[in-house]
Order: structure tokens, then sequence, then C-alpha cells
């Protein structure tokens, strides 16, 4: 196992989940202190203590030790199992914040994920269960991670702050990524998108989609926003609406923005309407940031780069989110990789805000674990 010297060390509770994912794909162990230290309700929140476990489930060997105060964390990360599991995610934040990390690290397991997370799959922090499958998805096959078991299914919505979702998560496992050219994001040619309410009137839905349309039909005709009315059991436990809706280019670079209703009992009450008109704004804000993967999955699709095969990666992205410019410097420390950054003027690019255009050389990464057939 990789000696002491090589432990990482940092203070503070943010970006734990990029930590212990880099821990786990790099195998270096981790030492993370002064969680929450000087809070009057100091150490590791449960959403954190539900990732950790959730983290245990999909390895094999991990040791985790947690001090009493909950204020230190030492990672020394095992081997990625995957197979067939569940996995009860944490009321207080969304399934997303779990699967995004899981999206990271299912194409490198020994077997096969298959996984049931249980929660909230619908919030205003996380991007949702929606947003990942519209996005996520479609970048993992680029990289060369598709065919029939690749999917995200959702069973049932869950809104905040009960929950009660359910979604199915599946992936392959590959030996080596494929590297990836993909500088051109092209013209948008058509939205698409889905309205869902649960536990609420079903006319909801038909209210946020005319508002939606209302603002997008000015920029193009090809829009298509299905409705989800979710009834019974498969609503979940708490009542809530809200809407995400994706712009798709003729190059296949899909662009993503979504919003919900405030949790039941929390903020004023939000009208349909309001919610369509601003998230339609909010879609036209990411198409004007543009780039070839949208701000979400701009970590995700920076990973695969660097672990892809000892050949050149380059993507075009918008402008670059916190969380990405921190995720940089963080891959420079597991993996002792640095990108090139080129930045290039809306001049330049004709069209929309200033991007950046990422260079890297992958590290050769290779799936040791996966079984041989």
């Amino acid at each position: 196992m990789a000696g002491e010297a090589q432990c990482l060390s940092y203070a503070g509770c943010n970006f734990l989940r990029q930590r212990l994912v880099l821990s786990t794909l790099s195998g270096r162990p981790l030492k993370i202190r002064k969680i929450r230290a000087k809070e009057e309700d100091p150490g590791l929140r449960d959403f954190e203590a539900s990732f950790i476990r959730l983290i245990d489930k999909v390895t094999n060997g991990s040791r985790i030790e947690i001090n009493q105060t909950g204020t230190t964390l030492y990672y020394q990360p095992g081997l990625l199992h995957g197979g067939s599991l569940e996995h009860d995610c944490s009321p207080s934040r969304s399934i997303g914040y779990y699967l995004e990390s899981l999206l990271c690290l299912a194409p490198f397991m020994k077997h096969p994920l298959k996984i049931v997370l249980r929660g909230v799959t619908n919030d205003q922090v996380d991007p949702s269960v929606d947003v990942l499958k519209a996005t996520a998805l479609p970048l993992l096959k680029k990289f060369g991670i598709d065919g029939e078991s690749l999917e995200i299914k959702i069973n049932r919505r869950g809104m905040p702050p009960k929950g009660g979702g359910e979604i199915l998560f599946a992936c392959p496992v590959r030996k080596v990524l494929q590297p990836i050219q993909f500088t051109d994001p092209g013209k948008i040619k058509r939205i698409r998108g889905t309205a869902y309410s649960v536990r609420v009137s079903p006319q909801m839905a038909n209210r946020m989609v005319e508002s939606a349309r209302s603002i997008l039909n000015k920029f193009l005709p090809d829009i298509y926003i299905y409705t989800d009315h979710m009834k019974g059991v498969s609503s979940g436990k708490s009542p809530g609406f809200g809407m995400c809706l994706t712009a798709e280019t003729i190059n296949g670079t899909i662009l993503s923005a979504e919003l919900a209703s405030n949790p039941q009992g929390q903020g004023a009450a939000v009208l349909p309407e309001e919610l369509g008109q601003n998230c339609a704004k909010l879609l036209l804000e990411e198409v004007y940031r543009g780039g070839c993967v949208d701000s979400t999955n701009q970590s995700l699709a920076l990973l695969l780069m660097t672990l892809g095969q000892r050949d050149v990666s380059k993507v075009l992205l918008g402008p670059l989110s916190p969380y990405t410019i921190e995720f940089l410097r963080h891959l420079r420390s597991f993996f002792q990789t640095m990108f090139k950054i080129e930045t290039k003027t809306p001049e330049e690019e004709h069209m929309g805000g200033e991007k950046v255009l990422m260079t890297c050389v992958g590290i050769g990464f290779s799936n040791l674990s996966k079984t041989i057939r």
C-alpha cells in the first residue's frame, strides 16, 4: 500500500467529495482535519457521513478513521469493487450530490456498478437526477463508456424536505478511456425538457411549460417539454414541482438548466409561471456561457481527460466555475497533471461569453481491478 509519506493533508470541510474521489482513484491516503472545528456543531454533517458510507460500500478494503468529534478524517482507499448495491442518501442533500461522484468512479470498478439510491431526487442546491441523466451520460459516451448497461432510471421522485425518491444507476466498466478532441460546440438545434410535479395539481406542469415556451419560442421552433406528473407511491413524501431544460447542438453538446420550487414550509410560495420563465432564462444564460460541456459537468470532463490514455485531449469550456478551479488544483496534487489553459475571447469565437480551451495529456490510467474475460 501507499506509504505514509504520500499521505495528502487538507484542512476544512470544503470539497470533501473531490478529495475522497481523487484519493480513491489515485490510491493515495488522505487526512482532512479541522472539519468545521470552530462551529457550534463541529464535525461532519449527516450527508457527509452518508457519502463516506457510500464510498465504503463501492470499495473493498478501505480504511476510514474519524475522531470522536468528527473534525478529523483519515481515509486509506481500497480497491473499487462495484456490483449490485443499495444506499439510502441523507435527505438534507439531493441524490445528485452522491451521483456526481459515482459517475466519476463507476467506469473503474471491478464489476459493473448497479446501484439503487433513495432520497431527494430534485432540490435547489445540487444538480438533479434529470440534469445528470441528460448531460453526464452523453459525456461518458464520448469517452467510450457506453452500451445498454449505462443508464439512470427514475423510479420514484422525492422532493425536499422528506424525500422518498428512488433511482437506479447502472454503468459498465472500461479498461481504458478514449482521448477526446471536443473543441467546436456547434449551433443549438433543439431544446428538450421535463416539467415535473408531485403531490400538487397536475396543471402546475402545464403552466410551467407554457411560460418557458413563451420565452424560448422567440429563438427556435424545435422545443418539446415533457410533463411528468407522478402519482401515489412514486410521488415521494413531500409536495413540489420544478423544471429541467436541455439545449442540444448539432455537434452533440448538451447544455442544461433547472429550477425547483421552495421546499414545503420554507420560503414564499413560487408561481409555476415565474419558475418556468426563470428556468428558460437560466438556459439562455448557460447557452451564452457556452462551451462543449455545461458548467455542471466541467469537473467530470476534466477528470476523464486526465485519466485517459497517454494522448492529447482537448475540450472547450465556458467560464470555469470556482468548483472546477479547485478541482484542477486537486488534480495537480493527486495525479501531478497540469492543463494548458488558453482563453478565447468572444470576438474569436463569434458568440457568447469568454471561453477556455483546456488541453492535457492523459496519465494512461488503466483499470487494474477490471476482471479479464
